[in-house]
């Protein structure tokens, strides 16, 4: 099972790497395979992604006994919801920079410190990752491939996104660290596990930010999406996932 984990986390770090030679990513319309992709996110969040979080919830109930932790208790979607707020946060500070820098130094991308500070934030949310391929609900090889399959689809549409924001930079040095942070994350789950608490919190968040990253790339607007493509991706999946 290490190996197969480990396999994985190097497709992860493929997609990375190469996603941007992908030559169907700037189309409008958006192609079939990117809207059935956007289908397949949509539905590992509602199918796989909620459970889990609910799982996660029941563990925080029953560990929690520290009256200063109490807040945790049946409120993780309140912290999911946290997440999503994060990263919304995140998404509007690139885009104000983003804006300003077009209009004060004529350049099409956010500045760097903003950069780092939205490749920091993926940073976490990809070692997290690459810690669940070891640790999370997947006990399977088959369970470990669907949820390799759901998030492989994401990073691509959301490393599109980010090279949008960050332009040569994303390439030079976001790429390879959003890479490293899958296998550091699987390497600290061999030799680390985490507090099953500490590991609900970071998932809740992680939840959030799954959540808003998959509507605002997977449904995007402007890229008029097929609905048909999205509905065959979307009801695929989900036949996969419960078949599994």
């Amino acid at each position: 099972m290490l190996l197969i984990t480990f396999i994985l986390a190097v497709g992860f770090v493929s997609v990375h790497l190469f996603s941007r030679y992908l030559p169907f990513l700037d189309n409008v319309p958006r192609s079939r395979l990117l809207s059935a992709a956007g289908g397949i996110s949509v539905a590992y969040v509602f199918i796989h992604l909620l459970p889990e979080l609910n799982k996660h919830n029941e563990v925080l109930d029953r560990n929690i006994q520290s009256g200063a932790l109490e807040f945790f208790e049946n409120h993780t979607y309140i912290v999911a919801m946290i997440g999503l707020a994060i990263f919304y946060g995140l998404e509007r500070m690139v885009k104000t920079s983003k804006k300003k820098q077009q209009e004060e130094n004529n350049l099409d991308r956010a500045s760097k410190g903003v950069f780092w500070i939205h490749i920091f934030s993926f940073f976490l949310y990809n070692s997290l990752i690459g810690y669940l391929l070891l640790h999370g609900e997947q006990e399977t090889v088959t369970g470990l491939v669907f949820y390799f399959i759901a998030l492989a689809v994401h990073f691509i549409t959301s490393d599109h996104a980010l090279r949008e924001a960050h332009k040569e930079m994303y390439d030079r040095v976001g790429r390879w660290l959003l890479a490293a942070a899958i296998l550091a994350g699987w390497a600290i789950g061999i030799t680390w596990k985490v507090n099953e608490n500490i590991i609900a919190v970071l998932f809740a968040l992680l939840a959030g930010g799954v959540i808003l990253n998959v509507m605002k790339e997977e449904l995007p607007e402007e890229r008029e999406s097929n609905f048909w493509a999205f509905a065959a991706g979307l009801a695929g999946y989900t036949l996969l996932l419960m078949l599994a």
